[in-house]
């Protein structure tokens, strides 16, 4: 990356050296905000911020997301850990504790169309996508010339079905030496094997330009101005086994009409899949995501 990216960034992970996140996901009960608010306090910590939901009162899955500040929180993160699984093990918690200066380690998968890369490329440099972004990943070579001089390395790595098994060799060695944490499909197309999926578990975003589940696959804008349509948009999912069926993260739409040709519906719609895209990643960024079933609870 760029020496003014890289300084904005180390000034960031300075700023929240004692911010910290904890998301929950557990039976519902009464006491759970109470208990871990009361940990929490304990521990010194200041919550400022607190967002919650149930799926029903009586029976349901409770989830939660506390972002907190706590001095020294650096040093004591392990501690914390360890001291809250007792709270964890009374309330069957699924949970999980994330540091706010430990920035996530990005890797884009692109093919030949830029304009997600280049949406994921202008809010990083611009500070709203607080990331490292490690790599780009291309099957073509066409998005090098914008990456590299963004000091970020760039690898082509040729893949059709032919070889898809060796590509994803290729590309699972650069993911591990870099060690990432969450992959962004930027329009990237090509299917994904059951076994490079299931190593990334809701760590695969993907961008599909429709609003699903209207048009899953291929072409979605010819067969959506084949039906005449009057309204397109995007959808930014988590990627599993099942085509263009992962949890649901955003979507976007747009009015269209009968004077539209599969042109402007594809114009319109890499507007639409840019914006999509980048909340999507950034939500994942700031941990506000939490997967139920094939369903996803945004905080």
């Amino acid at each position: 990356m760029t020496p003014y990216i890289k300084e904005r960034i180390e000034a960031f992970k300075k700023a929240s050296q004692n911010r910290g996140r904890l998301l929950i996901d557990c039976p519902d009960q009464p006491g759970i905000v109470a208990a871990v608010s009361e940990f929490l306090y304990k521990q010194g910590a200041n919550i400022i911020e607190s967002s919650q939901y149930s799926t029903n009162p009586e029976g349901g899955r409770f989830f939660i997301r506390f972002v907190f500040e706590c001095p020294n929180l650096k040093e004591k993160a392990n501690e914390i850990e360890a001291e809250f699984q007792p709270i964890a093990k009374r309330f069957s918690m699924d949970f999980k504790f994330t540091y706010v200066f430990e920035v996530k380690k990005m890797a884009i998968f692109v093919s030949k169309e830029l304009h997600c890369l280049l949406e994921l490329l202008w809010e990083w440099q611009s500070g709203d996508l607080m990331t490292d972004i490690a790599l780009v990943v291309s099957n073509h070579e066409d998005a090098r010339q914008i990456v590299e001089p963004l000091g970020i390395p760039y690898y082509h790595v040729p893949a059709n079905k032919d070889i898809r098994a060796e590509a994803e060799a290729k590309q699972m060695k650069l993911l591990e030496e870099f060690d990432i944490d969450v992959i962004v499909l930027a329009r990237y197309m090509q299917i994904l094997t059951p076994n490079f999926v299931a190593a990334h578990p809701n760590r695969i975003i993907n961008i599909h330009h429709s609003f699903l589940p209207a048009f899953v696959g291929a072409k979605p804008y010819e067969r959506a101005y084949d039906r005449g349509v009057k309204l397109i948009g995007a959808t930014s999912h988590y990627v599993t086994n099942d085509l263009d069926e992962g949890p649901i993260i955003e979507q976007d739409i747009e009015r269209v009409n009968h004077r539209n040709d599969v042109e402007d519906l594809k114009k319109i719609g890499r507007s639409i899949e840019r914006s999509v895209l980048a909340r999507a990643v950034k939500w994942h960024l700031e941990d506000r995501i939490l997967v139920h079933r094939n369903k996803t609870i945004v905080f």
